[in-house]
């Protein structure tokens, strides 16, 4: 199964779930490969590697490599990460010149459904070709949405985008769900977020809600997911029960 995880706004959590979510997979027995497509390269920071290490997903969209012989041992036992790199700000501007230019990334998946049980590709934030690359090598998408009324801006628009994608390019593509993160709950802001989104979108917003935690903030500088970090924290255990819900969701 691979799931994309994406919303066009930025510090919503997009790579911290990619990161975490990919290990409490990992912890459930299941074999995850983490793809970094975000030329930031938070996701390949936040498990220790070099942003050098190459291949990186930059080369697999230019067609030099499959996911399957870019994936690099992430650290944590079952995760492996294919790194991105700052080429990835150039292939904004390549992808568009290349043929079939919404396709690269399902044209180089490769192995992947035969060597990984789970594949998270972690998406830039913006809906540009690299996005809509990740959206249409996609089985779902996950949609992280930090609890402030901001972050709510753009959502139904990023929605409309899903189901354009599903029209036109990959008519398997569904959403696996939108994921309450950066959550305070001592907030009343919060609080009126995450009951609009419930409102609104009903059974598509997960059970699990991601609180705002040091821990969480903290992880990605030691170079380890927060569930190997703190895994008792409130972090560690809100995303590993995340894993659990979205296996349950099949």
């Amino acid at each position: 199964m691979i799931y994309s995880i994406a919303n066009q706004k930025g510090g919503v959590g997009k790579t911290t779930t990619a990161v975490n979510l990919g290990a409490g997979f990992a912890q459930l027995g299941k074999k995850v490969l983490v793809v970094d497509l975000d030329q930031q390269a938070n996701a390949t920071v936040a498990f220790g590697l070099d942003k050098s290490d190459l291949p990186t997903s930059y080369e697999v969209l230019s067609g030099e490599v499959t996911l399957s012989e870019a994936a690099l041992p992430a650290g944590p036992e079952n995760v492996w990460l294919v790194p991105a790199s700052r080429d990835l700000a150039g292939a904004v501007v390549e992808l568009p010149t290349l043929e079939n230019p919404n396709s690269r990334l399902s044209e180089q998946i490769g192995s992947v459904d035969e060597d990984y049980d789970m594949v998270l590709i972690d998406c830039p934030p913006a809906l540009g070709p690299i996005t809509v690359n990740a959206l249409v090598a996609s089985d779902r998408v996950i949609i992280p949405v930090q609890a402030e009324y901001l972050a709510l801006e753009g959502l139904v628009e990023f929605l409309d985008t899903i189901s354009m994608v599903r029209q036109q390019l990959n008519p398997g593509l569904a959403l696996g769900g939108i994921l309450v993160t950066m959550h305070d709950e001592r907030t009343r802001l919060a609080q009126q977020v995450e009951a609009d989104l419930r409102d609104h979108f009903s059974e598509t917003v997960f059970r699990t809600v991601i609180p705002r935690t040091v821990r969480v903030a903290e992880a990605p500088s030691y170079g380890i997911p927060v569930t190997d970090y703190a895994p008792s924290s409130r972090g560690s255990e809100a995303y590993l029960a995340l894993a659990e819900e979205v296996l349950s969701r099949g």
